[in-house]
């Protein structure tokens, strides 16, 4: 019998760790990306990583969406990218690696759920929550975040037409991280992006995951480690019934399948 020996790394988190809940969530670093892997791969997205080169590719079962994560050199590159396909047109979307995966995670959370009948304004969505909005005379629109270390915006580009740019800054207007995105994806993707990065709410990070802790506020409290993983633990089983509910009524609305048939227990194997 080979015994996998103790090897340290980050993979063996939450437990090793302990954490602070972190304000402003936006500047609150990148966190665990499994946040978002393990969620889609939960949902049956395909991995198709090469395992020896430092990355993870995944696609959506039907190939209509893929996600990389790919580290950069220096912790401004395009760490994640989107690519998706929606009524006949493609999109992509870019994020550097201090993209807190809780705002990233909106977004690919709304991937595996139906389009809604109806989006929010985005718009809306932040000036409630007290950001300054602007519009000039060309249809450029611009909102930031009342304490100035935050900014959305979407303009004209004579190349590529509108798009969107999210950017953290620190107080020197150095980049944080920075967010692009196509306008011509889903607008309820946009919109599921743009509620989470508005969001008040702390996330739990340790003390090294913070990139600038001088912009942040951190106290000991909040879920650790058992309650992280259990956490994350529900979030992958709530993911894969709702993935098995779907699949089961796919089967039974494919013409030619019988709805008893498709809804059917497997057989239990033979030994």
């Amino acid at each position: 019998m080979v015994t996998r020996p103790y090897i340290p790394t980050r993979a063996n988190d939450p437990y090793g760790l302990i954490w602070f809940e972190t304000r402003p969530r936006y500047l609150a670093g990148g966190g665990d990306p499994r946040r978002i892997t393990q969620t889609l791969r939960a949902a049956g997205w395909h991995n198709l990583s090469d395992p020896d080169f430092p990355h993870v590719v995944l696609a959506s079962p039907d190939r209509s969406h893929s996600l990389v994560l790919e580290p950069q050199p220096g912790p401004y590159g395009r760490w994640w990218r989107i690519h998706g396909r929606h009524e006949q047109r493609s999109w992509y979307s870019e994020f550097g690696a201090n993209t807190p995966v809780e705002i990233l995670g909106a977004l690919t959370d709304a991937l595996l759920e139906p389009v809604p009948e109806h989006t929010e304004d985005i718009w809306s969505q932040l000036t409630a929550a007290g950001w300054h909005y602007q519009r000039d005379e060309h249809g450029n629109e611009d909102a930031s975040h009342p304490d100035g270390h935050l900014r959305l915006r979407r303009f004209a580009d004579d190349a590529l037409g509108f798009h969107w740019l999210a950017e953290a800054t620190t107080e020197r207007h150095e980049r944080v991280w920075t967010g692009w995105l196509e306008d011509r994806m889903p607008p309820h993707l946009i919109a599921a992006f743009t509620k989470a990065l508005a969001s008040d709410e702390p996330v739990q990070r340790a003390r090294a995951d913070v990139p600038h802790l001088h912009l942040v506020t951190q106290e000991e409290r909040g879920p650790q480690a058992e309650k992280l993983a259990a956490e994350h633990a529900a979030r992958l089983k709530a993911v894969r019934a709702t993935a098995r509910k779907s699949r089961r009524a796919a089967a039974q609305s494919t013409p030619g399948v019988p709805a008893a048939i498709a809804s059917a227990p497997r057989p239990a194997a033979r030994r």
